[in-house]
């Protein structure tokens, strides 16, 4: 038998240790073959170690950086310097990175420094906006003209990183492993009774408890930089508005970011308003539950853009681009912006034309079918998996 293959994964935020942890448990299926470790920066910690936690993640080595009020500058700088001589003490074959995240750039930057190939997971994204997402934009482009190995979730993503000149052979569509975490966290709701127990008493004495199950749910989930401030508000405006107007039929949901600028305002706004639920950031775990159970999601998350067409949950985007262009084609999630107006009027369509909700409610699985992690692992092993083909249902 050859040399094992070394595989060090870098990331440090929740959303980046939700999609990576199906890789994970597949590294892990290769023992004989693979020696699989894990650095996490802790760029996010309190919701990191959520994930963590729940799907049983134990980190080889933890950077620890989190810093009140810090920068993407501060970020970057610590995950640099802390990460070079782990790199130079491990010499691993293979850096993976997940996303577009400052912990996603600095650690592909530190393992080309350190001349360590790498491997993008997510790769290609693209608004054509240098400022939308920020700084996701910018970090996902110089991610790719640093990558050896693209793995990107759709053609639309492989067009985009042909069109910047990456090299045809370095990419795979692979599917988002994103979709492969939310069909396991399905599976294990659907597969044992102690869960769905554990979520219900959640929900009449827990952080769910209010929960008004006879009313139709509108989840919301909005916290990004370039939405904070005005946007942020006017969010929030559209969202008073919904409340009172349909205060009879419709409860909002919306985990709030514990970011003080959105905390703050989200509260100021929002926290009288009676059929407004405001509840702490959930695991995610309960953030699946509630996506199912929701009769429309409103978000700026780029996750939930992918995840929501899988439920049949239609979505309204709360963002003036995004590179999840799939939903928006076949018709399943709508871009509203911040506009209060445009916000008000989508909603109001879905909750009172029957049709236009079918249409929107229709299961597709338009970014992964839950085998996106095999396909990576079994790429990086030499091997030849047929790409992903996504389908609707």
């Amino acid at each position: 038998m050859g040399q094992k293959l070394k595989i060090l994964s870098i990331f440090g935020t929740r959303p980046e240790a939700i999609k990576l942890a199906p890789v994970l448990r597949e590294l892990d299926n290769h023992p004989e073959r693979i020696i699989s470790q894990v650095c996490i920066t802790a760029q996010h910690r309190e919701l990191l170690d959520q994930v963590l936690e729940f799907f049983d993640i134990q980190p080889d080595f933890d950077l620890d950086i989190m810093q009140a009020n810090q920068t993407p500058t501060e970020v970057a700088s610590l995950t640099l310097s802390k990460l070079a001589p782990i790199l130079q003490s491990l010499a691993p074959d293979w850096v993976l990175v997940q996303g577009d995240t400052t912990t996603a750039i600095a650690a592909s930057l530190a393992a080309f420094y350190a001349q360590v190939k790498v491997g993008h997971i997510e790769a290609g994204l693209r608004t054509q906006d240098r400022w939308n997402p920020f700084p996701e934009e910018i970090n996902r482009k110089i991610i790719g003209a640093i990558a050896n190995l693209h793995f990107a979730p759709t053609e639309s993503a492989k067009h985009n990183l042909i069109q910047e000149g990456i090299h045809v052979e370095d990419i795979f569509v692979t599917g988002n492993t994103g979709i492969d975490a939310l069909l396991w966290v399905l599976n294990q709701q659907l597969s044992t009774r102690a869960t769905m127990s554990a979520i219900e008493n959640r929900v009449k004495h827990g952080d769910l408890k209010g929960l008004d199950v006879s009313k139709k749910m509108i989840l919301v989930t909005a916290h990004r930089r370039e939405n904070q401030g005005k946007p942020l508000e006017d969010i929030c405006q559209a969202l008073k508005e919904i409340a009172k107007k349909y205060v009879d039929e419709v409860q909002i949901i919306y985990p709030v970011h514990l970011s003080p600028a959105v905390y703050e305002p989200v509260n100021r706004l929002l926290g009288s308003v009676p059929n407004i639920m405001l509840i702490p950031p959930v695991d995610y775990f309960l953030l699946v539950y509630l996506m199912k159970q929701a009769f429309l999601i409103l978000t700026d998350s780029g996750g939930i853009q992918e995840e929501a067409p899988a439920l049949g949950i239609p979505v309204l985007v709360l963002r003036n681009v995004t590179e999840r262009i799939e939903s928006l084609e076949s018709g399943t999630s709508c871009l509203v912006g911040t506009d209060p107006e445009k916000i008000i009027k989508e909603v109001k369509r879905l909750l009172e034309d029957a049709e236009y909700y079918k249409i929107l409610s229709k299961s597709k699985y338009h970014y992964g079918d839950g085998q996106a992690a095999k396909r990576v692992v079994k790429f990086l092993l030499g091997e030849d998996p047929s790409p992903f083909i996504p389908k609707t249902k």
